[in-house]
């Protein structure tokens, strides 16, 4: 039987002509290709999620700018405190999102080539792991640290700093550091979120969900901090372990859904909440077909995009021809702008130990 494969976009049915054949998959021969995607990358998505990734790209432009400031601020005024030094360090690893948000965004769009023939498009689950797997190292690093302090009754020193040719207690600087810092990032996290739906993008979403929650690092901060100025001097240890601990559940949180996405597992939703609803919507427009009997799909989640294989067996005494199964791989693509890649297989019956039917079957 025959098996029709293809990508997506329409823009990639002019390439067909070319080297890379109507897949649209291989325009170029070794190495990683210099140019624009062709098929892949930005012009897999369309008009509409191009607008909405380059207004990602801006945000993110601008969180790096704010949280650089956020950073120099909390470490001028840290001092001893090591709940300010705690939220200081956190501040620090929210700029590995953004980059690395910003780094696959360039990636992806680079064309297919021989070593790479489904794309960049992995490029944001990788970007996603580096950005779990630091989150996880410095929150470990960060609880140990904070757990010594309470072991060992060490007592944070916060004293007078001059300002204005006055003398002030350093707490009330820290307090109004974190106050206004804290602003930015859940601002940004609440536009990047609405997003991150739209692009499918598991980066952006982790990015925008630790920007929306920076408010609970600055109320912890800011309890630990005026917890030393009442005399309470595991109060500062305390906060700074309950920040690492805020650290350390994001870390394992995205590094379980980005390990999940590089390992092939079942396509999500963007939030990882549930089985991506696309795979049921897949398989029922299969079974639509006239000529097919029994079908199921494999999803996989690309990055922002799936690469997606249907098995349809046929009905008894159904001959579909090549022109037939390609109108049926149309119909699956036009469902979603997600669905990028698909391969169309005809079999004489499911492969049972490569195939699984949706989670969301009834």
């Amino acid at each position: 039987m025959n098996a029709v494969h293809g990508t997506a976009d329409a823009e990639s049915a002019d390439a067909s002509s070319g080297p890379g054949g109507p897949s649209g998959a291989g325009g170029t021969s070794g190495g990683e290709g210099g140019g624009e995607a062709t098929g892949s990358g930005h012009d897999a998505l369309g008009a509409e999620q191009r607008a909405v990734l380059r207004r990602a790209i801006r945000l993110e432009w601008i969180t790096l700018a704010w949280m650089s400031a956020t950073v120099v601020l909390v470490a001028l005024v840290a001092g001893q405190s090591q709940a300010m030094r705690a939220a200081w360090a956190e501040d620090i690893l929210s700029l590995l999102p953004p980059i690395a948000f910003l780094v696959a965004a360039h990636r992806i769009r680079k064309r297919p080539d021989r070593l790479h023939p489904y794309g960049f498009h992995r490029s944001i689950g990788v970007a996603h792991l580096v950005a779990a797997t630091a989150l996880l190292a410095m929150g470990g690093y960060l609880a140990i640290d904070a757990v010594k302090t309470l072991v060992t009754v060490e007592r944070p020193p916060i004293g007078l700093t001059v300002l204005w040719g006055q003398g002030i207690w350093a707490g009330w600087l820290m307090v109004a550091v974190m106050v206004v810092t804290s602003i930015g990032p859940v601002i940004l996290g609440l536009k990047k979120l609405t997003l991150s739906e739209q692009l499918h993008d598991k980066v952006l979403f982790a990015d925008a969900d630790m920007g929306k929650a920076d408010w609970s690092t600055a109320v912890a901060t800011i309890a630990g901090v005026l917890g030393v100025g009442f005399g309470l001097w595991w109060a500062d240890a305390a906060a700074a372990l309950l920040v690492s601990v805020s650290i350390l559940r994001d870390g394992v949180k995205n590094l379980r859904s980005s390990i999940g996405g590089l390992t092939d597992a079942e396509a999500r939703t963007y939030d990882d909440a549930a089985p991506h609803p696309l795979t049921r919507e897949i398989e029922l427009r299969v079974q639509e077909a006239p000529w097919v009997g029994e079908a199921s799909a494999r999803v996989r989640d690309e990055g922002h995009v799936f690469h997606v294989e249907v098995f349809a067996v046929p009905r008894p005494g159904a001959e579909p021809s090549v022109h037939q199964i390609a109108q049926l791989r149309e119909a699956v693509q036009a469902l979603d702008w997600k669905v990028h890649d698909v391969v169309v297989a005809p079999v004489p019956e499911l492969p049972r130990t490569q195939t699984f039917r949706s989670t969301l079957r009834t």
